[in-house]
């Protein structure tokens, strides 16, 4: 772990040259303190690092200094540092190991192209926060730690305890095989077996994490993708979903599909709106995704729904109709 850190220090020292202790800190995610200990260390070592000392100091390193990290031709640097540019890192716990590979990502280019690649990726950016509506994209929170945990048996292929708190259950202490993990819309899940049967959890609900020794059942090569559309498709077919169809102003169109599970069907229709069959997690989800789009939306099928919206308005106008 330190030795990695020091790596990222050289590397930032490099890039940007003269930088505060506090600066270094901030990037490295560690104390000040710790920033004076590993520069103490690499002087140790015959990096030729060095303090300027007053207002605008700092440390920096000697001209000419350079690490060994070669390998990779411009457009492949620009690729990984145009994907690091993301958030599903945040997902998997990954984003300072991201943030250190980046570094040497840039550090691999020919002198020539450094600047070239670092000013080029500032022109995308992929997954911003918000979008031009300015409604904020939320990542799901997993603490560090049990992070680790999941993410170490994975890799490691060990058995997996997780404290899980489902929908409307109780959490409970579960052993499971580990698979692999996916991110979806910046939402993350574990893909497992338990006593045999397929699972998914969603990450965010894991509570707490630990790695078993024991080496976990499962086969030695996977295929996640195929994996994931066989579960998605098998949430879709089972338990209380329903299937709306339903006409939508195109204005309100990436409302309505942040609400659904799945959109089976999609066509234009005759007076410029859209017409879908979005599936929703039951009959009440469905009834409160559609109301929140106000008259921007008309559910078409099932007249179950219909008359649920019907009633609900009816009951609002109720309520409001007479001045107070």
């Amino acid at each position: 772990m330190r030795a990695d850190r020091l790596v990222s220090l050289v590397l930032l020292l490099r890039q940007r040259g003269l930088l505060t202790a506090d600066t270094l800190a901030r990037e490295l995610e560690v104390s000040t303190r710790t920033v004076l200990r590993d520069i103490e260390a690499l002087s140790s070592a015959g990096v030729p690092v060095y303090a300027e000392r007053g207002r605008h100091g700092g440390f920096a390193l000697s001209p000419g200094f350079r690490t060994e990290l070669t390998g990779l031709n411009h457009d492949e640097a620009l690729a990984l540092l145009a994907a690091g540019s993301g958030r599903g890192e945040q997902v998997f716990g990954l984003g300072s190991a991201l943030a250190s590979a980046m570094r040497k990502v840039l550090d691999a280019l020919p002198e020539s192209h450094r600047a070239t690649a670092s000013d080029a990726v500032q022109r995308f950016l992929v997954d911003p926060e918000t979008d031009l509506l300015s409604r904020r994209q939320v990542t799901e929170e997993v603490p560090d730690t049990t992070m680790f945990e999941v993410r170490r048996a994975v890799l490691a292929g060990h058995k997996l305890r997780i404290h899980y708190a489902a929908t409307g259950q109780a959490p409970q202490w579960r052993t499971v095989d580990p698979i692999g993990l996916v991110t979806v819309r910046d939402r993350g899940y574990l893909l497992a077996t338990r006593a045999g049967a397929d699972r998914t959890y969603r990450l965010s609900r894991v509570l707490a994490a630990e790695e078993l020794p024991e080496t976990a059942q499962r086969p030695n090569r996977v295929d996640l993708d195929r994996i994931w559309r066989e579960r998605s498709a098998r949430f879709l077919s089972g338990g209380d979903h329903v299937t709306v169809l339903v006409r939508v102003n195109p204005a309100r169109r990436e409302d309505l599909l942040d609400t659904a599970l799945a959109v089976r069907a999609e066509d234009p229709d005759a007076d410029g709106w859209l017409r879908l069959e979005v599936t929703y997690q039951d009959s009440r989800h469905a009834e409160w995704a559609l109301w929140q789009l106000g008259t921007d939306a008309e559910a078409l099928a099932p007249q179950s729904l219909r008359t649920s919206l019907r009633d609900r308005a009816a009951a609002f106008a109720a309520r409001y109709g007479e001045p107070l």
